[in-house]
């Protein structure tokens, strides 16, 4: 009885049981293919951005290849490259700029000593005009070439200037044609020499009764924004009867002049016994002359003297044409030297002594011209738009305002 009735509760269990099963199948499946369905979808997703950002990733780096590969290319170019070559091309290209400054320079320079002598430059400053113009555009092909001929356009000028002065001499003076120095006085002469015949304006004096001076419009050392007056300004300051211009200066007009205007770099000593640019000269190869009594002294070098005041006068110039009655001028780079004009000197021959001009002339025919007339020696000075000759009146001139001038003043 017992097993009956444990069998029918088994059975009815089952029963139960299987409805159940059956009931909730009904659920699950349908379930777990909705489940599936999202697991795969983000799989699938996730699949998609991840090959995405591999594609990103290998586009990333064909980009960087390529880079990496032109910067080796450049890398080897570079280092292949002839350095050398490359730095003398700019080390060229930098001394072509500063070389064309320079002469743009010196040519608007030249062009002011053509005003200077009231020559007619208005062609020359459109020239120079242009030539700026290029320059400042950095065109320095172009600026070159405006530069040439700019240079060979002031170079007639001066040579028709140059000429002119002669012509003139020869037509309003009575020019004597001599090979010997006047012994007093002021002449116009012709020598002759090896190189051709040259016209020169000079002044005799007899050192046993004329004083030989320097006056300068500076009362001390001075390097820039100096007093400069006119020849006759010293002429009648200092009670002198003839003078000439002194030495090199810096014009107030000079574009390479400025913060230095109306100074000189030479020594010097003054008649007041004062002497200038002296601490800057201890070493200066520069000659000079110096007078004292009857006799007129030589230095090859400024280094070789001391400073001696009991001396009347100290001028230092260059350079030296003549010394012991021999030609001493070698030649010389500065193109200035090489160019035609009127050439100023101070020079002896025993106790008399002579300034004066030659005209029409470089430095080599100056020397010349001196070593003719047979002075024992001879200093250049300063030439150019600062020509300028005083006996009784300007002989030639007036010139520019100067800082110094030497002077004759009777004993």
């Amino acid at each position: 009885m017992l097993n009956l009735v444990k069998r029918i509760y088994l059975n009815n269990l089952k029963t139960r049981l299987n409805s159940f099963f059956h009931q909730e199948n009904t659920y699950i499946i349908p379930l777990m293919g909705v489940l599936v369905l999202i697991i795969g979808g983000l799989l699938y997703w996730h699949l998609f951005i991840l090959n995405k950002n591999i594609n990103n990733l290998q586009n990333q780096k064909i980009k960087l290849s390529k880079t990496l590969s032109q910067t080796q290319t450049s890398y080897l170019a570079l280092k292949n490259q002839n350095q050398y070559k490359i730095n003398q091309d700019l080390k060229g290209q930098i001394n072509n700029i500063q070389t064309t400054y320079g002469d743009s320079i010196t040519s608007y320079q030249n062009i002011l000593d053509l005003q200077s002598e009231n020559q007619d430059t208005s062609d020359l400053t459109k020239l120079y005009a242009q030539t700026v113009k290029f320059l400042a555009q950095i065109n320095y092909t172009s600026a070159s070439a405006s530069l040439k001929t700019l240079q060979t356009n002031i170079k007639t000028a001066q040579d028709k200037f140059a000429a002119s002065q002669v012509t003139t001499a020869q037509n309003n003076t009575n020019v004597t044609t001599s090979n010997t120095p006047p012994s007093s006085g002021f002449s116009v002469q012709q020598v002759q020499t090896s190189s051709g015949a040259f016209t020169v304006y000079i002044i005799a004096a007899d050192l046993n009764s004329t004083r030989v001076i320097v006056d300068t419009a500076s009362d001390g050392d001075c390097s820039n924004n100096c007093p400069v007056l006119p020849l006759d300004n010293y002429i009648s300051r200092s009670g002198a009867y003839a003078g000439i211009n002194g030495t090199f200066f810096c014009p107030v007009d000079y574009p390479s002049c400025a913060g230095k205007t109306g100074s000189f770099d030479t020594l010097l000593m003054n008649k007041n016994k004062v002497y200038f640019n002296s601490a800057n000269n201890v070493y200066s190869n520069v000659p000079l002359v110096y007078f004292t009594g009857n006799n007129m002294g030589v230095r090859t070098a400024s280094s070789q003297w001391g400073r001696d005041t009991g001396v009347d006068s100290v001028i230092a110039m260059q350079p030296l044409l003549i010394l012991n009655n021999q030609i001493v001028y070698a030649g010389s780079d500065d193109p200035k030297f090489g160019s035609k004009g009127p050439r100023g000197f101070i020079g002896n021959i025993g106790s008399t002594v002579y300034i004066g001009d030659v005209l029409n002339a470089n430095m080599s025919d100056s020397a010349n011209v001196l070593h003719t007339l047979g002075l024992n020696n001879a200093l250049n000075l300063d030439e150019g738009g600062s020509t300028a000759l005083w006996d009784g009146g300007y002989k030639l001139g007036p010139g520019r305002n100067i800082p110094n001038a030497v002077l004759f003043v009777r004993k």
